[in-house]
């Protein structure tokens, strides 16, 4: 089988060097927001989402409850198990379930796009590599940008952290260019939450998040519902 762990490292690596630099604005956010460098390397380790995490350091800085947290990372998240599900159609059958499990934790946008991409079925090396090596630059580039936080001057870390919100900006502008009305839904989410901001401010920013999203996606499915394909 060509799907070794030696393999997925390999063509893990542009994913590592891409997260190792978005996710140094990752950690200057985390101590900007207050948290320690321990916490904000834990934090990566043990959550691999870019958007995810910095809506759940901003739902820690303002003092969220557990339930804001849970709805706002289902929110972001949810789209992983749908990945998932696209992958397990083309797993070996040494996929068991304690692989399927251990696979599904590192399952990212650019993890699942290397992924789906192969011909061959995937194997549990495969995908330990891809993920290892991935997960490994994210984790190091938090970390760094957490300790740059700590010692460079403020002007200097406010610019750096600027890194993570230009990653946002690239993700959404293909989807952008595609279809205007994903560019409808997306400054439909911002004006609602600038509404939220400025005239209902006893909502917190988890929920202002959640409420932006689910009305600006509903909204939008009832006006321009995407046509299924015959």
């Amino acid at each position: 089988m060509k799907n070794t762990f030696k393999l997925g490292v390999k063509d893990g690596i542009p994913i590592c060097l891409g997260y190792f630099s978005v996710s140094f604005g990752v950690g200057i956010l985390a101590i900007k927001s207050g948290l320690s460098a321990l916490i904000a390397v834990i934090i990566s380790a043990t959550n691999l989402t870019s958007a995810g995490q910095v809506a759940g350091i901003g739902v820690i800085a303002v003092g969220g409850s557990f339930i804001e947290m849970i709805l706002t990372q289902l929110l972001i998240n949810c789209r992983y198990s749908l990945m998932a599900l696209s992958l397990s159609q083309n797993l070996s059958k040494s996929f068991t379930l304690p692989h399927r499990m251990l696979a599904a934790f590192g399952i990212t946008d650019e993890i699942f796009g290397v992924a789906a991409s192969k011909k061959e079925p995937l194997t549990p090396t495969y995908m330990y590599g891809l993920i290892s090596i991935s997960t490994i630059g994210w984790v190091a580039g938090t970390f760094l940008g957490a300790v740059c936080g700590e010692i460079l001057p403020p002007i200097l870390t406010a610019s750096l952290g600027i890194l993570l919100y230009g990653m946002f900006i690239a993700i959404i502008i293909p989807p952008i260019r595609q279809s205007k009305a994903n560019l409808t839904v997306i400054l439909l989410a911002a004006f609602i939450s600038c509404m939220i901001y400025y005239f209902a401010s006893w909502i917190s920013g988890g929920f202002s998040i959640i409420i932006s999203a689910v009305v600006a996606a509903g909204i939008m499915a009832y006006v321009a519902p995407v046509k299924e394909e015959e």
